[in-house]
C-alpha cells in the first residue's frame, strides 16, 4: 500500500499557506510549513492537518530540511527553483505558488533562465522581477492544487 502524500511548503515567503491549509483539509492530506525561525507562522498551528517546524536563520536551511523529509509522491509547493530540481529527483510533486507545475520536462529550462537573468544583472542589466501575486494566480494554485489531488487520490 503506497503512503499518503504530504503537502511540504517552503514557507518563508509562500503567499498560499491559506489555500493551501484550506484544499487540504478538503482532502485530508497532511501539511508541513517549513520556515526558519525568522518567520511566525503560529496561526496554522490550530489545524490538526498542519505541522510547523521552524529551522535555523541560516542560508537554505529550510530548503536542506524539505530535501531530507520528502518522500516520493508528496506535493512541495516552492518557488525556489534549485528545491524544485531537488526534490523532483525524489519524485515529488513540485509546484509553484502560481500553480506551474515543475517537472522534468521543465526544470533544466526554467534553470538555465534563471541564470541567464542572473548573468544579465551582474552585467549591470535590469530585470524585472516576479509580478505581484493576483487573485488570479491564486485561483490558479487552487485548482492545480486541486486537480493534483484529485488524481493521486483517484489512483491509489
Amino acid at each position: 500500500m503506497q503512503q499518503s502524500p504530504e503537502i511540504v511548503v517552503d514557507a518563508d515567503a509562500c503567499p498560499v499557506k491559506q489555500e493551501i491549509v484550506e484544499v487540504a483539509a478538503l482532502y485530508r492530506v497532511n501539511v508541513c510549513l517549513v520556515a526558519s525561525i525568522n518567520h511566525q507562522l503560529f496561526q496554522y498551528t490550530q489545524y490538526d492537518h498542519v505541522t510547523f517546524i521552524q529551522v535555523d536563520a541560516a542560508n537554505q536551511s529550510a530548503d536542506l530540511y524539505i530535501v531530507n523529509r520528502v518522500r516520493a509522491r508528496d506535493i512541495v509547493v516552492t518557488a525556489d527553483l534549485g528545491l524544485a530540481a531537488m526534490v523532483l529527483g525524489k519524485g515529488a510533486v513540485v509546484l509553484s505558488p502560481r500553480g506551474e507545475q515543475y517537472t522534468e520536462n521543465n526544470i533544466d529550462y526554467l534553470l538555465e533562465r534563471r541564470h541567464e537573468l542572473a548573468k544579465m544583472r551582474q552585467s549591470g542589466q535590469k530585470t524585472s522581477g516576479p509580478k505581484r501575486l493576483m487573485l488570479q494566480d491564486r485561483q490558479n494554485f487552487q485548482q492545480k492544487m486541486t486537480n493534483i489531488l484529485q488524481n493521486m487520490q483517484e489512483n491509489e
